[in-house]
């Protein structure tokens, strides 16, 4: 019996000290945060189901419920996962670091591509048409609202019209309700519709006093329509977008690398007198904000008052329409930006010749070089290691530089045959933004979310092109 006693401890002792022991290696790794996202989500799940219960009682629970909910309910089953696991507690830390990712990064991902198959905008919002607002009186058993008066709408609206339903019966649709404050809504279930009254699934809380009632905007799946739209218009607004885009991209980096590459071989001649003046007064246009800096350029290159403009009139040339006309537009943009980036080329420059040794020019003056000579056969072939990356990620940038075309020109000016939200100058990412926040988009986030996931795809192709002129690939091989 005491040996038998004695194996038993052992083997719950074994098995202590093998749930203690973490898992080593890349498997490990996996493991832990498969368990901590499951703790994660778990938590998250209950929480969204004890909501929607306490507000299926309680309709004026403040939206943040969840968020109070999540807290505790995390503890708990962090607990739990800890007496399951003891070793995951040495991996805790990273709880943090995975509520953000999920939460900044996971979770955008996945509405944005939700929504670009959805009818999802300022319309169809997902609330009440409050517009459509209309006097309502509840039955004695609180599951039957019958509208008062005529409904909105043309002269004949039948209920199922008014309420939008995808089918004559209603069944399984949303009626929102609102209280004399009509502050918050509260969403039911519709059983069945019948002349003017509407019969609900489930009985209106008794604290919800329903005074008014209107039709849910319903997001709604409409499959690959967004995409057909893009595409049914691609020769007119997404190929010329994406041309620019480019083009912007392209140019910006070529024009600030040359400027910054002449001004920083300039500059790092020690025989230069008042060097450090000229970088100092070189380097401020990077140092003031952008934000200062273009909205000086919009005052500088304004038509009638603009002071470049009154500098050409002196010089007796006519007047440049340099943020009214599409092609001077672009102009100005490259302008202004080469304005606000040479400096960080400058820099790079000049950081990098610093690394290029002094013997190197030493002999290649004994043997006869010029000075013109040395820079094409000794500067410029070092320079290329230190400047590939920079290019590369400066392109990168300014593929998705919104800043400088919101900033200066809007996207425009309008060009015609395109809509307003693809301007002259607008790149892919400030049309995007335009068709999702800009009045004249009508604030389609479907659209724009179907024009993030195009730019997403284009982004990812040109990444892969440049890590390929890197060699990436090739410095992960070894």
């Amino acid at each position: 019996m005491t040996v038998s006693r004695t194996a038993d401890a052992d083997a719950v002792h074994r098995d202590r000290a093998r749930r203690a022991t973490p898992p080593e290696g890349t498997r490990g790794v996996l493991i832990a945060i498969a368990v901590l996202a499951v703790v994660l989500g778990g938590a998250a799940l209950i929480a969204w189901l004890l909501s929607g219960l306490v507000a299926s009682a309680l309709p004026k629970a403040p939206p943040y419920l969840i968020l109070v909910l999540f807290v505790p309910l995390l503890i708990a089953l962090m607990l739990g996962a800890l007496r399951l696991f003891p070793w995951l507690q040495s991996w805790y830390y990273l709880v943090p670091a995975l509520v953000f990712l999920l939460a900044f990064t996971a979770l955008p991902i996945v509405l944005t591509v939700n929504y670009a198959f959805t009818n999802y905008s300022g319309q169809n919002s997902g609330y009440g048409d409050t517009a459509l607002k209309t006097g309502v009186t509840l039955s004695t058993d609180r599951k039957t609202i019958t509208f008062k008066g005529t409904l909105p709408g043309d002269a004949g609206t039948t209920l199922p019209q008014f309420l939008n339903c995808a089918t004559p019966s209603c069944v399984g649709e949303t009626a929102v309700l609102y209280d004399e404050e009509g502050a918050v809504p509260v969403f039911y279930k519709i059983a069945s519709v019948s002349g003017k009254s509407v019969t609900l699934l489930s009985p209106v809380a008794p604290s919800f006093v329903v005074t008014d009632a209107t039709r849910l905007n319903r997001i709604r799946n409409v499959g690959l329509s967004n995409f057909r739209q893009i595409f049914g218009r691609a020769s007119v607004e997404l190929v010329p977008v994406f041309i620019w885009t480019v083009t912007f991209a392209f140019l910006t980096v070529v024009i600030n690398a040359l400027a910054g590459l002449i001004l920083g071989i300039l500059l790092y001649n020690p025989r230069l007198k008042g060097r450090n003046i000229y970088r100092t007064l070189l380097f401020l246009p990077w140092a003031i904000p952008a934000v200062i800096t273009v909205q000086m350029w919009v005052a500088l290159f304004n038509q009638q008052f603009g002071v470049v403009n009154k500098a050409l009139g002196l010089l007796g040339f006519a007047a440049v329409p340099w943020l009214g006309d599409p092609l001077w537009a672009k102009v100005s943009v490259l302008v202004v930006n080469l304005w606000l980036g040479f400096p960080y080329m400058m820099t790079a420059t000049i950081s990098a010749l610093s690394t290029i040794s002094d013997d190197l020019y030493e002999a290649a003056s004994i043997d006869g070089a010029s000075r013109w000579q040395q820079i094409l056969n000794v500067t410029l072939p070092l320079l290329r290691n230190s400047f590939t990356p920079i290019l590369l990620s400066g392109f990168a940038f300014n593929f998705n530089n919104f800043g400088i075309i919101y900033l200066l020109t809007q996207g425009g000016p309008p060009v015609a045959g395109r809509t307003s939200t693809a301007g002259s100058t607008d790149i892919l990412l400030s049309w995007g933004y335009n068709t999702a926040f800009g009045a004249s988009g009508g604030q389609n986030y479907s659209l724009a979310s179907a024009i993030a996931l195009i730019i997403f795809v284009l982004t990812l192709g040109i990444s892969l092109v440049n890590f390929k002129v890197a060699g990436v690939f090739e410095e992960a091989r070894k």
